[in-house]
């Protein structure tokens, strides 16, 4: 077995043996939170700032509407790379180890966030100023395909026994928290007197990642591998191509993941991304309200995500995602846009708080230990998620701004084909956790 990767020891105990939360395990779990709120928070605020003002700095030779959906185009940009970085991230995470790939995702996400904050805009360079971002954004998705994976299967792989979904949800609650970084700094820019944000006021919250990234590589580094996978290919050597034989093997468990992963996806980008369009563009309500309302979700989320990972480990998977789903949808069909057309302060806030306080956690907190789960051998577990979550969250989340904003268009302005929309993709996660099974009492061993 002289081509199996070597891996220095680790204060994490081999297998899902361990009954008691360690040092090593702490350590594990602060590291990966930080590095996925990194990673969200340099994916994020391009959403958050775009339609209120790359449209006008990159697009100003369109009118206001096809500026939004170039926008949003280039939003699904980073979309279309998260499967290609998911699947090139996954290969060598299946075979040398997922730590390593936690560190490169990093640093490809962190020097890609800097430099968006650098680029001239189109008064300075013209088109050529839209497709650098476009190219920045490609490497921005391509980078968190390979963390949106990596850190709750680690997380998942290490946890002492009983734990697997309070572990994974605690990484998971990273992307809380860098929702809420991001939309904090959307906040603060949007305050500034115009002139300002669009002069420079945009550019500071992209710079600012590098300083956030240098503590993040810094406590990234000191993660340890995944006991399950060196107990795995201590055992067994690595597949040559970990995708193909998930193409031959594990066939249904992908698809699985990727029937939830539309709707998880979904929920978030539909409503804090789309609805904070349609409210600034449409309803003309404060951005402040909007925005306000989307960090209030998340803080509230990033404690939320751990309470419902542990409550999984309880009661299991299966139920609260399947929650999570028809609430999502009975929320947007009958109390979102209600609530947003008050035009009450107080009601915009509340409208735009619930998907990330109760909504989004739900299932982004159970999913990061249940799609990993669905997957029986360590050494395809990162390539098998990976396949399932990140062309689920293209054909969910992914392109849900662009399409709503062209379903808006195309209707003159009627949100009911919008709505079926979203509904619809709730209907398919929903019928996903009917026909799996339940995961969260096997052994990974």
């Amino acid at each position: 077995m002289a081509n199996q990767p070597q891996f220095a020891s680790t204060g994490l105990p081999l297998g899902d043996t361990a009954t008691s939360t360690t040092a090593a395990h702490r350590r594990l779990l602060l590291s990966g939170f930080l590095g996925t709120t990194i990673e969200w928070y340099d994916f994020l605020i391009y959403g958050f700032l775009g339609p209120v003002v790359f449209n006008r700095l990159f697009f100003p030779q369109v009118g206001a509407l096809s500026g939004t959906i170039a926008v949003f185009g280039i939003f699904a940009v980073g979309f279309a790379a998260r499967p290609l970085g998911g699947l090139f991230f996954a290969h060598f995470g299946d075979r040398i180890g997922r730590k390593p790939i936690m560190v490169l995702t990093l640093v490809v996400a962190g020097v890609s966030t800097t430099a968006i904050g650098l680029i001239p805009t189109y008064a300075q360079m013209g088109i050529s100023a839209a497709v650098v971002l476009t190219a920045l954004r490609f490497f921005q998705g391509f980078a968190l395909g390979g963390e949106s994976s990596a850190g709750p299967v680690l997380a998942m792989e290490s946890a002492p026994h009983g734990k697997r979904g309070v572990f994974a949800a605690c990484v998971q609650s990273g992307a809380a928290a860098g929702t809420t970084l991001g939309a904090f700094a959307a906040f603060l820019v949007s305050a500034l007197p115009e002139n300002a944000m669009l002069s420079w006021g945009w550019r500071v919250p992209f710079i600012a990642s590098a300083v956030i990234f240098a503590v993040g590589f810094y406590v990234r580094m000191k993660v340890d591998e995944s006991p399950v996978f060196r107990s795995a290919v201590a055992h067994k050597q690595p597949e040559r191509v970990p995708l193909m034989a998930v193409l031959r093997r594990c066939k249904k468990p992908a698809l699985l993941v990727l029937m939830c992963a539309l709707a998880e996806s979904a929920t978030f980008y539909f409503t804090s991304i789309f609805g904070v369009s349609y409210g600034i563009q449409t309803l003309h309500l404060s951005r402040e309200w909007l925005l306000g309302g989307v960090v209030l979700g998340n803080v509230i989320g990033m404690f939320t995500n751990p309470m419902f990972g542990a409550i999984s480990d309880r009661i299991g998977r299966r139920t609260l995602l399947s929650s999570s789903y028809s609430l999502s949808a009975l929320y947007v069909l009958l109390l979102f846009f209600p609530m947003l057309r008050t035009a009450n302060a107080a009601i915009v806030v509340i409208a735009m708080t619930i998907p990330g306080a109760i909504l989004q956690p739900m299932s982004l907190a159970v999913s990061g230990a249940f799609y990993a789960e669905l997957f029986d051998d360590a050494r395809l577990r990162f390539s098998g998620v990976s396949l399932g979550r990140q062309f689920g969250t293209i054909l969910g989340g992914g392109i849900m701004p662009m399409i709503s904003a062209s379903l808006l268009a195309m209707s003159g302005g009627d949100l009911r084909w919008v709505i079926a929309y979203f509904v619809i993709i709730c209907v398919i996660a929903f019928s996903a956790t009917r026909i799996a099974h339940e995961t969260a009492h096997g052994d990974l061993n």
